[in-house]
């Protein structure tokens, strides 16, 4: 059963947005102008874009984020509308679809604090929790059916590929020998079998890496970056602006190797008599390289310091080719 919490009090602190005045900057957001935030969380990013006079569609897997941001929002009136599903989904978004397009999309990405924080959630070992890990309750399976189901061989394959676990396959044959004798149930009985067979060296916890795999599994993050990166040509009107948030190197390759070759209006290789036209030219790049928290916001919110900020910016269809 997809866990919810109740623990929605502002006061609380849902989520702390990274990078708030870089992505005001580089969105553009003003007057007239409608955002899709396709990352809604706490709605902290959605509060700047509203502020500066633009109309926000939030968009979030999550029940709780969904009702927790309208209600901060709801001063803003029609101006701020929510959506209830995947960033990956945004063709099926009403108000994008045929000759209405927004001005720009915003993909913060990764877990948020309150999702890491509610125990319940089973995104952490900090504290006990069930081993759920679903951003939303669409997800077809859970962190549990992963660990106690899948084979050994996709487990390892998981945690080298989505996790960067160069211990991955002691770690998959510790889970399968572990679980013969008795399922996982809770976070914590997961992250003390991990370290048990890995051993424990500095800060971070040993069960680290293989936790951000099954919970990059169970959401199909890299899946859902892809077909949003993909769909985002589709929602955005020319001139829309595409920024994308990521906190780690897997998810910024991807964006990296999306918007470069997309900005590229010709392609050489070394094979070829003369560069040919790209045929999936669309995109121009206002700033080449990924834009880094400062060190003031950093003291603030240790989270910011892996975040990374691309932006590219769709170009009119209409504009002569190469």
């Amino acid at each position: 059963m997809f866990q919810q919490t109740n623990k929605t009090d502002e006061s609380n602190g849902y989520h702390l947005s990274v990078l708030p005045a870089e992505t005001v900057e580089w969105m553009a957001a003003q007057e007239g102008k409608l955002i899709i935030d396709g990352t809604l969380g706490g709605g902290g990013h959605s509060e700047a874009f509203l502020k500066a006079g633009a109309s926000v569609i939030g968009i979030d897997r999550d029940p709780e984020a969904l009702a927790f941001a309208s209600k901060r929002l709801a001063a803003y009136g029609d101006r701020f509308r929510t959506w209830q599903g995947n960033f990956a989904d945004l063709r099926d978004i009403p108000e994008v679809r045929g000759e209405s397009k927004a001005d720009g999309l915003l993909l913060d990405l990764g877990v948020s604090s309150r999702q890491l924080d509610a125990a319940e959630r089973g995104f952490s070992f900090r504290g006990e929790g069930p081993l759920d890990m679903r951003m939303g309750p669409a997800c077809p399976f859970d962190a549990a059916h992963v660990v106690n189901t899948w084979a050994e061989s996709e487990l390892v394959r998981i945690f080298f590929e989505l996790g960067e676990e160069p211990k991955a396959r002691r770690i998959a044959a510790a889970i399968v020998k572990r679980r013969a004798e008795r399922e996982f149930t809770t976070t914590i009985d997961l992250a003390d079998c991990i370290e048990k067979v890995i051993g424990r060296h500095g800060r971070i916890h040993p069960a680290t890496k293989a936790f951000q795999a099954i919970r990059m599994t169970v959401n199909d993050e890299l899946g859902s970056l892809e077909r949003a990166m993909e769909a985002s040509l589709e929602v955005l009107k020319p001139g829309g602006r595409l920024l994308i948030i990521t906190f780690h190197s897997l998810e910024d390759r991807m964006v990296k190797r999306f918007m470069q070759h997309r900005a590229k209006p010709w392609l050489d290789q070394p094979d070829w008599p003369a560069p040919r036209p790209n045929p999936d030219w669309c995109l121009t790049l206002p700033v080449r390289k990924a834009i880094a928290a400062s060190d003031a916001e950093i003291r603030i919110n240790p989270r910011a310091r892996s975040a990374k900020l691309r932006v590219a910016e769709l170009l009119d269809p209409t504009v002569s080719r190469p």
